[in-house]
């Protein structure tokens, strides 16, 4: 991914908070075919090894897990925005779209046992119904797992590098983006709202206030 020094996220602990926030993933990878996608929900382990794990699961029918061959790609994106010049009420600024988003490579293991295939199953309805106030249970003694288990294969993907890209006009003059938070706040779409409470954050994290002057660095 192409990240200037000015919109790269290195922090581990916020990349991995994306990934769980944005877990709805386009995994990536090439085999003797080519290029393969799939669109899957993907879990992390942030635990699990030197820099985590993801964990997931796709039909059997689908062709991708038997044309992996090495590096694996998996694509988190989060909430995007078009920016229009007008914003700056300047002359000589372009149209851009401000996003965050992080890409995780690794390596792809499959994951066919059965105790392998329950555990993945597991994670993912905990994950996915646990917070739900009424949540679907998960009864591993109905005769249709069995059938479930069948029908997927699992994996997990050990993590050998993460890039993260949070692109919020950190390229231009406080004076502009407190213009740009403005707009995008205004607009009724969640992902304008979103993009505009990271730019704050960005600036707050950076020593300047979003409605104000620059505070300087904080102690």
């Amino acid at each position: 991914m192409y990240v200037p020094a000015s919109f790269a996220e290195t922090d581990a602990a916020r990349l991995n908070d994306f990934m769980r926030r944005h877990g709805f993933a386009l995994l990536t990878s090439h085999g003797e075919g080519g290029l393969v996608a799939s669109h899957l929900p993907l879990l992390l382990d942030a635990d699990a090894g030197p820099r985590g794990r993801l964990i997931g699961h796709m039909a059997r029918a689908n062709p991708q897990w038997r044309l992996v061959e090495g590096e694996v790609m998996a694509v988190f994106s989060g909430p995007h925005a078009y920016v229009s010049p007008s914003w700056y009420e300047e002359a000589g600024t372009v149209p851009t779209w401000n996003y965050a988003a992080v890409h995780a490579y690794g390596v792809f293991r499959l994951v066919e046992d059965r105790e392998g295939l329950l555990d993945v199953l597991r994670r993912s309805v905990a994950t996915y119904e646990g917070p739900r106030p009424e949540p679907w249970r998960f009864d591993e003694a109905d005769p249709q797992v069995e059938m479930m288990l069948r029908a997927i294969v699992g994996f997990r993907i050990e993590i050998t590098r993460l890039e993260g890209k949070w692109k919020l006009s950190q390229n231009h003059p406080e004076g502009r983006r407190r213009k740009v938070i403005r707009a995008l706040a205004a607009r009724p779409d969640e992902d304008s709202r979103a993009i505009a409470g990271m730019m704050e954050e960005a600036m707050v994290e950076a020593g300047r206030s979003p409605d104000g002057p620059s505070k300087g660095p904080r102690s």
